[in-house]
């Protein structure tokens, strides 16, 4: 009891001084043991997250597994598409349209010589990398020195996550002349007709097809043409002008599936962002800079 006792006696002024020298020996601690503990916690969930982009073939380990997904399994789906996903790349897909006023039936499917690269998803994989990367330099034998420099990491890592789930929740916007110049257009056999567009993108966990039917206002036509701009999915009725013709979109098929390791990726995202935010909480708590 001689320390409690010898404590007892210190004035106000040492007791502070004592308290201080706790804190900061509680701090160290915690810039020592437990911030590692959460980094190697991150590191796990975030390598789960990057596995998920890169998931190979059961029994041939260097070669990606491919999966096909059905869109438009309703009867009342005027698109159905077979789309195949290996990792980032859309290695084939097989659309049949329902012709609107008609009952044509149009197929058409990639050339064997082409894929489609979702850039959506190569940019959030890039992003999950990056971040690794950072975690990956400050190792257990790194030695913090301040809560601000573990801060600073941590928002280096929240700033790549964030980019990473916001590709997969924010498909690029397009006009219809670019989505009509697009490289996707080029790629089926038999060729898409004039008449026809095509998009796929990512939104969320989700693969999207979008087609569009259209039709040509005549030269003379009454109607007040007015150019759309850049959406991610267009309606019934944009306009827009390509090589001196004048179209108007007259349907949209939108139809989509879940992709589950996408749903799996998201999950790993929201799950590190919240220990990032947990671990600069407790790091700001115990130690006002």
């Amino acid at each position: 009891g001689w320390r409690a006792a010898g404590l007892l006696s210190l004035s106000f002024t040492d007791s502070k001084l004592v308290y201080c020298v706790w804190q900061e020996e509680e701090f160290n601690w915690l810039l020592k043991e437990e911030v590692h503990a959460v980094l190697k916690q991150l590191q796990d969930v975030l390598k789960e997250a990057s596995r998920r982009f890169s998931m190979p073939t059961p029994g041939f380990e260097n070669q990606l597994k491919q999966e096909n997904f059905i869109l438009g399994s309703s009867t009342m789906d005027q698109v159905k598409g077979v789309l195949t996903l290996q990792g980032e790349v859309l290695t084939q897909a097989d659309i049949n349209l329902k012709v609107a006023k008609s009952s044509q039936v149009l197929h058409f499917q990639f050339r064997e010589d082409k894929q489609w690269k979702l850039q959506q998803i190569q940019d959030a994989r890039n992003h999950v990398n990056q971040a690794l990367q950072l975690l990956s330099s400050r190792d257990e034998s790194y030695h913090f020195k301040s809560g601000a420099e573990v801060n600073k990491l941590m928002d280096g890592v929240m700033l790549q996550l964030t980019r990473a789930r916001n590709r997969l929740t924010t498909p690029a916007s397009m006009t219809l002349p670019e989505l009509a110049a697009s490289g996707l257009m080029k790629m089926f056999s038999p060729p898409i007709p004039g008449d026809v567009m095509v998009n796929f993108y990512i939104n969320l966990s989700k693969l999207c097809l979008t087609v569009y039917q259209l039709h040509v206002l005549p030269p003379n036509t009454t109607k007040n043409f007015k150019p759309a701009g850049s959406s991610v999915l267009h309606s019934p009725g944009a306009m827009f002008e390509l090589n001196n013709n004048r179209f108007e979109v007259s349907h949209v098929h939108k139809v989509e599936c879940v992709v589950p390791w996408l749903s799996d990726t998201l999950v790993f995202f929201t799950i590190s962002l919240q220990l990032c935010q947990q671990l600069k909480d407790k790091v700001t708590w115990n130690y006002q800079e």
